[in-house]
């Protein structure tokens, strides 16, 4: 698949930093110190631009906070609830919103679509109401859709997600037990219908058991082998 100018590096479980075809910087889900999939010399994330979140979990948010103080990102891009606890923490330049909602960050258009997820905030010794796990769609600026699915489960919509925006590239968890297993994945990408996927929120701890092998056979099953499995090792930068 023809990324066009887009730089994709995945550190690790559900963790993603982007360099747009404009040269803007996006971090997804900002866990990286403590994220045993990220390896050392990716820990220092430099200058971004925006940082996306699509829920609460520590694996997921547990960085934002500093990140955002070291990074100064122009937006923090999540739901009401979750840029509201921000906010309290100090964190600048929270652009919340909610599902269905569209705004431009970082010369992007981020789309929040559905999860089908829990979002529990861990703060201190007690679990924070964080509003919904969520979703994004990406429309880059040489025209790109890419949808990031954070934490879920399949849920019938995605045919809704796939008709609406028509993703090129779908970034899906596939490593069962809390999200999806290959199994559903693939059936994710029958109703998304996008050209690659990139498999992700696996192997980081040994209940995560999905692979992209099993995957890839998931979709051969579903008659799906046009649809390309791009199998990113942590650190790894696909461009």
């Amino acid at each position: 698949m023809q990324l066009n100018g887009l730089q994709i590096t995945w550190l690790g479980h559900g963790t993603f930093k982007l360099v747009t075809p404009g040269g803007r910087r996006l971090l997804i889900d900002p866990w990286v110190q403590n994220n045993p999939a990220c390896p050392e010399n990716q820990k220092q994330v430099g200058k971004l631009d925006a940082i996306l979140i699509t829920h609460g979990h520590f694996d997921h948010i547990n960085d934002a906070i500093t990140l955002a103080r070291e990074s100064q990102p122009d937006a923090v891009v999540g739901i009401f609830e979750l840029c509201h606890w921000l906010t309290r923490k100090g964190v600048a330049n929270c652009r919340d919103m909610n599902k269905g909602g569209t705004q431009e960050v970082a010369g992007i258009k981020v789309t929040m679509v559905h999860a089908d997820h829990s979002c529990g905030i861990t703060d201190g010794d007690q679990i924070l109401y964080g509003g919904e796990a969520v979703g994004y769609v990406l429309e880059f600026e040489n025209g790109l859709k890419a949808y990031h699915a954070g934490d879920t489960a399949v849920f019938g919509d995605m045919r809704i997600i796939g008709e609406l925006y028509h993703p090129d590239l779908a970034f899906l968890p596939i490593g069962d037990h809390y999200t999806m297993s290959p199994r559903e994945a693939a059936y994710a990408c029958r109703l998304l219908q996008p050209r690659a996927v990139i498999p992700m929120h696996y192997a980081t701890f040994p209940l995560l058991k999905g692979t992209p092998a099993a995957l890839r056979e998931e979709l051969q099953k579903l008659g799906l082998e046009q649809i390309e499995v791009l199998e990113l090792q942590p650190g790894q930068t696909l461009s």
